[in-house]
């Protein structure tokens, strides 16, 4: 099975994406990421009044939590982020660009919302993964 997911990311008669895919194919185990706030291992917020820095967890959690299941960056086919204020994706994409290079770019949303869980949070980021059967070794 293809451990790579395909990118798709100018169909035919759709214009170009800038900093997304429009369609991802790939086939394996599929894994889903809840989303992800900007939380330390203990719960703690992270960068109250810094929203690169908030956005630089969120990314973080993102790495380690699809790396438990044996998938990283390059199995994710569709993040999606949602944001408080639209003001919110930039750093967003900084830390996303950390991560995530041009050349894999996922099929990709982004969402504005009136609120997350709680009013400290800014930006929730989730995300699907499709892992090749070449990675299941990787998982205990």
């Amino acid at each position: 099975m293809c451990d790579q997911p395909a990118r798709i990311p100018a169909p035919a008669g759709v214009a170009p994406a800038a900093r997304y895919s429009h369609a991802v194919t790939a086939t394996g185990r599929f894994v889903a990421v809840s989303g992800q706030l900007a939380l330390d291992e203990d719960g703690k917020p992270v960068g109250v009044a810094d929203p690169a820095a908030r956005a630089s967890e969120v990314f973080e959690n993102l790495r380690r939590c699809p790396a438990a299941a044996g998938a990283g960056f390059q199995h994710v086919v569709k993040p999606t982020c949602f944001v408080t204020d639209m003001a919110y994706p930039l750093a967003s994409r900084a830390a996303r660009a950390a991560h995530i290079p041009d050349g894999r770019l996922p099929a990709a949303s982004a969402v504005q919302v009136a609120a997350l869980v709680a009013p400290e949070f800014l930006m929730e980021v989730e995300a699907l993964a499709v892992v090749g059967e070449q990675s299941r070794a990787n998982v205990a």
